[in-house]
């Protein structure tokens, strides 16, 4: 693992994995949000957004966590030699943003940009749950599935499986 692509709904546990697998290798990790966003919440322009991708993939190794623009994911997905998909069932994920934003009225939640309001965000993750069906879907798997054939592919269903992931690479 050199290269590790972390991606899934949110809520999924994409930071909380990430930061794990940072501890266990070394690997710098580059969290999407942070990328996308100004601390004032604001998107950042998208040329420097692809500029700093760009140049992540370019490196001889990174974790980045998240999803991004399309472009964006689907370089990600053909440069990275390990793709880890976070995919828990709706309702957990629906949990984890809920929790996500409870906490985050006392401490920051893990991978979130400096300066985002974590309401807004919470807001935010709602809608795109909402709409995950229409990209989570068999056809990405297949595509997944194909993609796989020349990288290691992880897919966690359960938290179960996630906390044993991180058990099984972390030491």
């Amino acid at each position: 693992m050199k290269k590790i692509a972390v991606f899934g709904k949110p809520g999924s546990g994409k930071s909380t994995l990430s930061k794990a697998l940072v501890s266990a290798t070394g690997i710098q990790l580059h969290q999407l949000d942070s990328m996308l966003y100004k601390k004032s919440g604001e998107l950042v322009d998208r040329k420097l957004f692809d500029d700093a991708h760009e140049s992540v993939l370019a490196s001889d190794n990174w974790i980045i966590d998240g999803f991004g623009p399309i472009a964006s994911f689907n370089q990600r997905l053909e440069a990275a030699d390990t793709l880890v998909y976070i995919d828990l069932p709706y309702l957990t994920s629906y949990w984890f943003v809920t929790k996500r934003l409870l906490k985050g009225f006392v401490v920051k939640p893990e991978g979130w940009p400096d300066g985002c309001s974590v309401l807004k965000g919470t807001l935010e993750s709602y809608k795109v749950l909402k709409l995950c069906p229409r990209f989570w879907n068999d056809d990405f798997m297949c595509r997944l599935e194909a993609l796989s054939t020349d990288k290691s592919l992880y897919i966690i269903r359960s938290v179960s499986e996630l906390n044993n992931f991180v058990r099984r690479n972390t030491k």
